[in-house]
C-alpha cells in the first residue's frame, strides 16, 4: 500500500487519538503523517493467506496474530500498520498497538517496495523481539525472509517460483509452509494495476 505525507508534523499524543476514530489509516515517522492507500486483490489474498495458518497454527498460543489493521509501535517515533504480524505481548500499553513482534510480514507493491525493503528493514531490525521478517511480491512468486541469528546477525532467504515445493520455515513461530501455500488463489493471469471493463 503506497503512503501519502500530510503537510503538518503532529505529536505522538495526537496521531493516536486521531487514529482511533479515522476513516483512513495513517503510519507515523518521527512527526509525519503518511496516509495509507488501499490494497490490491493480490495483496489481499497473499496476506489473507498467510494470517490464516498462522491464526490456526496458533491458536492455542499466548502470541496473537494482526493483519493489516493493527499498530505496530517499532519505536518511540514510529507506527505502521504491517500486512502481517505476530506479537507477543503479555501485557500491552494499549488495545491499539503492539509493541513485542516475533514476526512481521510485508505484501510489496511497486509504491512500497524501497521503502519496505530499506527504510522498514532497517527499522524493524532494531526491534529487539523481532526474529524474522518477511517481505512478499504481489506481482509474482518472489519471498525474501530475513532472520536473526543468535548472534544478533542477519541472514537473508530468498524463495521465487522455481521452488513451489520448497519449504519456507518461520522460526519464529515454529510454522512450515511452501511458496504455493503462501500465493494460494493469486491470480497472475491480469497485470497489477489493470481495470477491467
Amino acid at each position: 500500500m503506497g503512503l501519502a505525507k500530510l503537510k503538518t508534523k503532529i505529536s505522538l499524543e495526537d496521531y493516536l487519538e486521531g487514529e482511533q476514530i479515522s476513516q483512513t489509516k495513517h503510519e507515523y515517522i518521527n512527526g509525519e503523517v503518511y496516509a495509507m492507500a488501499g490494497a490490491s486483490d493480490r495483496h489481499h489474498r497473499i496476506s489473507l493467506n498467510l494470517t490464516k495458518r498462522l491464526d490456526d497454527h496458533l491458536e492455542d498460543s499466548v502470541c496473537q496474530v494482526f493483519m493489516a489493521e493493527m499498530k505496530l509501535k517499532a519505536d518511540t517515533k514510529t507506527f505502521y500498520y504491517p500486512d502481517v504480524f505476530v506479537a507477543c505481548d503479555q501485557n500491552p500499553e494499549s488495545a491499539f498497538y503492539r509493541e513485542e513482534p516475533i514476526l512481521i510480514v510485508e505484501v510489496v507493491s511497486p509504491s512500497t517496495r524501497q521503502t519496505d525493503r530499506r527504510e522498514k528493514l532497517r527499522v524493524y531490525q532494531q526491534i529487539p523481539t523481532v526474529r524474522e521478517y518477511v517481505i512478499i511480491e504481489q506481482d509474482k512468486m518472489l519471498i525474501e525472509l530475513h532472520r536473526r541469528q543468535p548472534d544478533g546477525r542477519w541472514i537473508t532467504y530468498f524463495y521465487n517460483e522455481g521452488d513451489l515445493d520448497e519449504i519456507i520455515e518461520f522460526q519464529s513461530v515454529e510454522l512450515k509452509l511452501t511458496l504455493e501455500e503462501i500465493y494460494r488463489r493469486v491470480d497472475f493471469t491480469k497485470q497489477s494495476g489493470e481495470v477491467l471493463q
